[in-house]
């Protein structure tokens, strides 16, 4: 009942407006992001299941699991990347009224995409182990951790596919077919999971592979259901898509779109790698089980935010297009003040409640004070990350993503001596990794806001 209902609000919405270039912003804002988020939200519950599931298998499971992330990250970072080119870059061809363009533009992503989904699928695994080895990890974790990530990157094609065909169709506005495949699909998971995890109804019982596997079917159906949204969609012609060249030229403005984004991502994979590195160093495998399962509530809370990022990229980008530039500006300040109002009410909520969250996931009493620990420390530096990613989205709305390269390196690379000072330097053990975050994060959101304000008042009309 539910797929039915959302597919046919989804009909009902068809032909709404594309044209961001006019209207009320706030209006905009509102009926592109909160689809977004709620799609998002799943998602996250989605991943929330998977480390349910993973906590009942045991504690080393759901320390492989959260081990594995920033490995697993590298498909998250090749998809974000190639989706955040091709939703600011078609924005601005829509911007430009040019179909032609919006049709080569998508056409070249799709081969980009097929091509780095092989090298992944190939290359990547040949990493996994050397990575958990560098990381620290051993025993059973190290084993599950290994088998989730390397059946998680027998699905990349539908990863990098999945991603592309969101950006065509946020690059119109229109971010309900995401939603909808991502509320499905939290709830095929839900189903899926158990049986092949567990061996339930004569399933073969798979554990941490179980968890991958049921995975990949569900982006496997987001692949087939988003391909036939994109077709569906009042931008796309079928016809342009067809005489539309693989060009090495717009593959290259792709690139460089994408590859900072991509490379910023990365950054976070290897931010991630080097907190897990002290997590384990400070307080072991009872630590990082409670990290894994305080970053999904911590995730929870940005959820909201989510979505006003896909917002600001699409209208930041047709508006640029358009050389309406007062435009741009307006979408930034009104998408961060949402963004700030959002997450101060998710701290005041997270704050008291840490540990019954952390429980939800483990009994285990180590497991619940380092994760309520993490939590609520982490609650000050909430804001912070709202700011910086809405900041990263009008950058590249507006065709500078390179920025988003260096403030990444500054956020996740430098920490490495940060928790080496507050941690070992100063004695703060896993505290210092904690207040270490949350001081890297404010002083990034000082040089970002910047930064993007110098950018945006020295922007100039592009050429149509």
């Amino acid at each position: 009942m539910i797929a039915l209902y959302i597919e046919y609000e989804d009909y009902m919405n068809t032909y709404k407006q594309t044209d961001l270039t006019q209207g009320n912003l706030s209006a905009h804002l509102k009926r592109i992001a909160i689809p977004a988020s709620i799609g998002f939200l799943f998602n996250t519950l989605f991943n929330v299941v998977d480390t349910i599931y993973a906590g009942r298998l045991s504690t080393d499971a759901l320390a492989g699991l959260t081990i594995s992330f920033p490995i697993f990250f590298i498909i998250i970072a090749v998809t974000s990347g190639l989706g955040n080119a091709v939703s600011a870059l078609l924005s601005i061809a829509l911007g430009q009224k040019n179909k032609q363009l919006f049709h080569q533009i998508g056409k070249n992503a799709l081969f980009l995409g097929f091509i780095l989904s092989i090298i992944i699928t190939v290359l990547a695994p040949l990493m996994t182990e050397p990575l958990f080895n560098l990381l620290g990890s051993d025993g059973s974790a190290q084993s599950l951790g290994i088998a989730y990530t390397n059946t998680i990157f027998l699905g990349s094609l539908f990863f990098v596919f999945n991603a592309i065909l969101s950006g065509m169709l946020s690059s119109q506005g229109q971010t309900k077919p995401y939603r909808n495949f991502l509320v499905i699909g939290f709830f095929m998971n839900l189903i899926l999971d158990p049986l092949f995890i567990f061996g339930w109804f004569g399933f073969p019982r798979l554990g941490v592979v179980g968890v991958a596997l049921a995975t990949i079917i569900v982006q496997m159906f987001g692949t087939i259901y988003l391909f036939y949204k994109v077709k569906s969609s009042s931008e796309f012609d079928l016809s342009l898509l067809k005489t539309a060249r693989i060009s090495a030229k717009t593959s290259k403005d792709i690139l460089k779109q994408a590859i900072p984004s991509a490379l910023n991502m990365a950054t976070i994979a290897i931010g991630i790698f080097i907190i897990n590195y002290y997590v384990l160093k400070y307080g072991g495998n009872q630590a990082i089980a409670g990290y894994g399962a305080a970053v999904r509530i911590e995730q929870l809370a940005l959820l909201p935010t989510l979505g006003l990022n896909i917002a600001v990229m699409s209208i930041v980008g047709q508006n640029f297009g358009a050389n309406q530039l007062d435009r741009v500006k307006k979408a930034l300040k009104m998408a961060t003040l949402y963004g700030i109002m959002i997450m101060m009410i998710g701290a005041i909520i997270i704050f008291p409640l840490a540990p019954y969250f952390i429980q939800l996931f483990n009994s285990d009493s180590d497991v619940v004070s380092q994760g309520s620990r993490y939590l609520r420390i982490e609650t000050l530096a909430f804001v912070t990350y709202v700011i910086l990613n809405i900041c990263v989205s009008v950058l590249q709305g507006v065709k500078k993503p390179g920025f988003a390269i260096y403030i990444g390196i500054y956020r996740q690379v430098l920490p490495f001596a940060i928790f080496y000072l507050f941690g070992t330097y100063f004695g703060l053990g896993i505290d210092g990794v904690w207040w270490g975050i949350v001081l890297i994060n404010w002083s990034a959101v000082f040089i970002t806001v910047l930064y993007t304000k110098r950018t945006l008042n020295q922007l100039k009309p592009i050429n149509v």
